[in-house]
């Protein structure tokens, strides 16, 4: 007879191993598929979807035994059909790609897409059908508890190797250990399935050690990062850098910037020997290689990632990460940006356009916060009287009219006047720079003029889509995303007992769809205050995730607590967080910045879990109302898109809405019942 440990043991790593799957996918198979990089959370979706899916599947479909196999065939897949993108100089993306002029290897977005949701899917609903097996051999409260406990475990075991910058043979021999531990005792030797069960875990693993040990390939806590060396005899060598498969940056000499794009030069014709600067998204070194050759006494360089930084101060020919005026600073820009007490001659935006997202959850890219107007007043405020604002990028022709117009409307905005432009290029492809006096009297050979048709707004710390024209969701989003929806619905619809299973749970779904717009919003709020680095992000799921073990043993203690009370409660925190935006806080010192924060953006959070576990102790079936509330989840992460419409603050009156919903649905239930 089983022991209560031995399947506490096995809700524990099963918890375990399909959070820490998930954060793996989400990292690997963004560096892999570059479509990836525009749909933030298209892996947590199929996550959600197929977590919902394996809790309502019936007891004897065993689906878990398909899992290594699933996992198998979708990283084979990917590494044989990676989406990658090539220099071309002919025609663009789509309008949603704006990084230059390039063509795609691979499958097309319309076939890569949704087979990388559905197999996500299938991979998390077959090993989530093993967690509802175990979930209905404990009280629900109890079962919760453990399932958390693993998730802990999970993120945190995954961080760590992020620190380590740790490659994907780490993560594979995580995985795959698990799996062992939790598959073997069913192993049988003589068996086929046994045997393609381990043959699955084996490829697996080969495959990934086989990325991990490939030359010139290196992982960040960002990237999957190679280096393609270019031998040119007549302007001089240089290495090429790619992230994620794309074309990112190059390391080469300062001369040979300087005669292939002196773009890169424009901010000295105005500043030419300045004593402090500050440079953001310093790179390989590149730009303070300039700045340091223009005479510059001191030089902040802030980069965000590390590796980048390290492959700068070894292979940058000028070697400016070695020279003493230099300090590198390994943080958010627009985190230093708020930390620093500092004043500049030359603030330098530099290309920081990161080709990522830094995370599977909400839509925001590694550069979202640095060139909003909030973001560009708070470089105003560290410039000397007569210092020098400046900030350039690298754009297809089309789209560098109108995103010209948006970066210089956001200095005109900040500063008062139209900045100098230098543009530097022909044909569909050209770069172009901003420049900016603080005293607002530079002599400039062009300033700037209206490209556009229309006006196009600068981007905002609440509407911080740099690259999205008109505040509207793109087309292929729309497309993407309903087709999503048609699935999950079809699915739902053509299943009996999933369909039993939401009419008898709908007040949970609406907290699911509530509550992952919750987490998101809590995510975008702390990257705005303390940077949008990985580790922050790490850090607010790890809080998330502990405020939910919080909830539980707090409904555990006190069972009867009226839930009128907790939604009013939960109501006026999401009020208070309405009425004192993520931004109002941003002039507090670290400490209180920190703790006012966390009361705002958590108080919501922990409420919202009371009420779920306040609910969830009580479900008949544990395995259906779980899963109905993960479905709810994966509809809430459809909704964050609403957010490049309405700005993230209008999140929290959906939140508040679906609560709502919920809280009058569950309050009917009652009410029929008595």
């Amino acid at each position: 007879m089983m022991t209560f440990s031995y399947h506490a043991a096995r809700l524990f790593l099963f918890s375990f191993v399909l959070l820490f799957l998930e954060l793996a996918l989400i990292r690997w198979l963004g560096s892999n598929v570059f479509f990836l990089s525009y749909f933030s959370n298209f892996i947590l979706l199929g996550s959600f979807f197929g977590i919902g899916i394996g809790f309502l599947q019936p007891h004897s479909s065993r689906l878990y035994q398909f899992s290594p196999i699933l996992l198998a065939f979708l990283i084979l897949f990917v590494t044989v059909f990676p989406v990658n993108i090539a220099y071309t100089g002919k025609s663009g993306i789509d309008s949603l790609l704006v990084i230059g002029l390039y063509k795609k290897s691979g499958f097309p977005i319309w076939i890569t897409l949704p087979f990388i949701f559905l197999m996500t899917a299938a991979i998390m609903a077959s090993i989530a059908h093993s967690i509802a097996i175990l979930f209905i051999k404990f009280r629900p409260l109890v079962a919760y508890r453990l399932d958390i406990l693993g998730s802990l475990a999970g993120i945190v075991s995954f961080s760590i190797l992020s620190y380590f910058c740790a490659t994907p043979i780490a993560w594979g021999a995580v995985v795959f250990i698990i799996f062992v531990l939790l598959f073997y005792q069913e192993w049988q030797w003589t068996s086929v399935y046994t045997i393609l069960q381990i043959g699955c875990l084996i490829i697996f693993l080969i495959t990934l050690a086989y990325e991990s040990i490939t030359p010139n390939y290196l992982w960040s806590p960002y990237y999957k990062i190679s280096l393609h060396p270019i031998i040119d005899s007549i302007k001089g060598n240089y290495i090429d850098v790619w992230v994620n498969g794309v074309p990112h940056q190059r390391i080469e000499s300062m001369e040979r910037r300087k005669a292939t794009e002196p773009f890169y030069f424009f901010p000295y014709q105005y500043k030419s020997a300045p004593e402090n600067v500050l440079i953001i998204g310093a790179g390989n070194g590149g730009d303070v290689a300039i700045a340091l050759a223009h005479g510059a006494k001191h030089i902040d360089a802030v980069e965000i990632d590390p590796v980048l930084y390290k492959l700068g101060r070894l292979f940058n020919p000028d070697h400016p990460y070695n020279d003493p005026r230099v300090h590198i600073i390994l943080n958010d820009g627009r985190a230093f940006l708020q930390q620093t007490h500092h004043l500049y001659d030359l603030i330098l935006f530099a290309l920081t356009d990161s080709i990522t997202l830094v995370s599977g959850q909400s839509s925001l890219r590694l550069e979202s916060y640095i060139y909003t107007k909030e973001a560009v007043s708070a470089a105003r405020q560290h410039l000397k009287p007569d210092g020098i604002f400046s900030m350039y990028g690298y754009y297809s022709h089309d789209h560098s009219l109108w995103l010209t117009d948006r970066y210089a409307n956001t200095i005109k905005a900040v500063f008062g006047v139209s900045p100098c432009v230098d543009t530097f290029g022909t044909g569909n492809a050209f770069s172009l720079a901003l420049a900016v006096n603080l005293n607002n009297h530079l002599s400039c050979s062009a300033y700037w003029s209206q490209k556009a048709d229309t006006y196009v707004a600068p981007a905002t710390d609440d509407h911080p889509f740099l690259y999205l024209q008109y505040n509207q969701i793109p087309p292929l989003y729309r497309g993407t995303l309903a087709l999503i929806f048609l699935i999950t619905l079809l699915i739902i619809h053509t299943s009996s007992h999933a369909l039993n299973a939401v009419r008898d749970n709908l007040d949970l779904l609406f907290m699911g769809m509530a509550f992952l717009l919750l987490e998101t919003k809590s995510i975008i709020s702390f990257a705005l205050l303390f940077g949008n680095t990985w580790i922050v992000n790490a850090l607010v799921f790890f809080g998330i995730l502990s405020l939910i073990y919080l909830a539980i043993e707090f409904t555990s203690h006190f069972p009867r607590v009226s839930t009128k009370y907790i939604y009013g409660l939960l109501l006026l925190s999401l009020l208070i967080s309405w009425r004192l935006p993520a931004e109002s806080f941003l002039t507090f010192s670290f400490i209180p910045r920190f703790l006012v924060a966390s009361l705002v953006t958590f108080s919501p959070v922990f409420l919202a879990n009371i009420a779920f576990a306040t609910r969830f102790q009580y479900a008949i079936n544990s395995r259906a109302a779980f899963g109905v509330n993960m479905i709810g989840a994966m509809i809430g992460g459809l909704l964050e898109y609403i957010s490049m419409i309405t700005g993230h603050q209008f999140l929290l009156i959906l939140i508040a809405f679906f609560y709502m919903g919920a809280f009058l649905i569950a309050r009917k239930r009652e009410m029929q019942v008595s």
